[in-house]
């Protein structure tokens, strides 16, 4: 797993994002709940999880994992699931 940053990708907007991890991941996974608004996720052959917790900080997120490690096995690309803590 690895985070925008880590692949170079600070800084570019979503629909140029997600055309770049389409290339090289099954799933992306997020805190952006906006994003399946602002983009037309059918046209990307990605999975997407949206993560929903009280904050983006690790604490707040870290409830998720078991949710995220299930989605993982079942999610499809052009889907979009929404993960709540």
């Amino acid at each position: 797993m690895k985070t925008v940053p880590q692949m170079g990708w600070a800084g570019i907007k979503n629909g140029k994002l997600l055309s770049l991890a389409e290339a090289h991941f099954d799933v992306f996974i997020t805190v952006d709940r906006n994003l399946s608004f602002q983009q037309n996720l059918l046209q990307f052959s990605i999975a997407v999880l949206v993560l929903h917790a009280l904050t983006n900080r690790l604490i707040d997120l870290r409830p998720l994992a078991p949710k995220i490690l299930t989605a993982l096995s079942t999610v499809k690309a052009g889907e979009v699931t929404h993960l709540t803590a």
